[in-house]
């Protein structure tokens, strides 16, 4: 919970007043703890932060901005389309700024990639992210709880449509494996994949082939340096009103596509 005591402010002025948990924690570097019904009511909070499970983001974004706060929240914000555009509808009608974080989209590894794609004429490609087990009942369907991925898809090569999309799982091994089969708008396939189990490393392989050559992988791009900071900026120059209006649509209407297609492709596995 921030106050923004600063209007010009960068985020490295904004106060932190307190943190809401369920767990009884007290204090946190000095910050103390306080009740959600009290971050609701403050006149002090202006600003809410919300990096609970995504299956609470709806209703905690809702309650903050009923309760007259700007709102940054972890993606996925919702875990359906049509939630995202009635809480957006809802910020306007309270003048409110709701910000979906995307940190991904600050990664070194996604700065060079933009830069490889661009101009170049796709013909195929793949993205395949394994990790540990994830609870989908506290992180929603594969296809929320890795939109970060589809975000990278759909912010270089543009919107796309679905071909298919299978899930095969065993819980009894807490294992999963979503295969999803995308088209660009100039129907080149793309394929996307999010495997999770026991053992299975954090990692990311991405192969993309274009008329001009191909890209296997993402080299060594160096370190990702104060991503949630810069991050943050980017809501507090939201705050400001430093955004046009057509960045701010383009942002919007990027975050609501990868919202359906997550949507698509779990009724489609489903």
């Amino acid at each position: 919970m921030r106050d923004l005591r600063n209007p010009h402010a960068s985020s490295a002025f904004l106060n932190l007043i307190g943190f809401v948990s369920r767990r009884e924690l007290k204090y946190i570097d000095e910050v103390q703890q306080i009740s959600l019904e009290d971050a609701l009511s403050s006149q002090e909070v202006e600003v809410a932060y919300i990096c609970s499970e995504s299956t609470s983001h709806e209703d905690y974004i809702r309650q903050f901005l009923n309760a007259g706060k700007h709102v940054l929240v972890e993606y996925p914000m919702t875990l359906s389309r049509a939630a995202a555009q009635d809480l957006w509808e809802l910020a306007e009608q309270k003048g409110k700024v709701l910000h979906e974080e995307h940190v991904e989209l600050l990664m070194e590894e996604f700065t060079f990639l933009k830069k490889e794609v661009m101009g170049k004429d796709l013909l195929k490609g793949s993205l395949l992210f394994t990790a540990g087990p994830l609870e989908e009942e506290r992180f929603g369907f594969p296809a929320f709880s890795g939109i970060s991925r589809l975000t990278w898809l759909v912010s270089l090569f543009g919107e796309l449509s679905l071909v298919s999309a299978t899930l095969e799982e065993r819980k009894e091994d807490q294992y999963m494996k979503m295969t999803v089969c995308l088209e660009t708008e100039n129907k080149r396939p793309l394929t996307w994949i999010e495997e999770k189990g026991p053992g299975l490393k954090r990692n990311r392989y991405l192969s993309f082939h274009f008329k001009s050559g191909s890209l296997e992988n993402i080299p060594n791009v160096g370190i990702n340096k104060n991503i949630f900071l810069k991050d943050q900026n980017i809501f507090v120059q939201k705050l400001l009103g430093q955004f046009s209006e057509k960045e701010l649509a383009a942002e919007k209407k990027r975050i609501l596509h990868c919202l359906w297609l997550a949507e698509e492709i779990q009724k489609c596995c489903r």
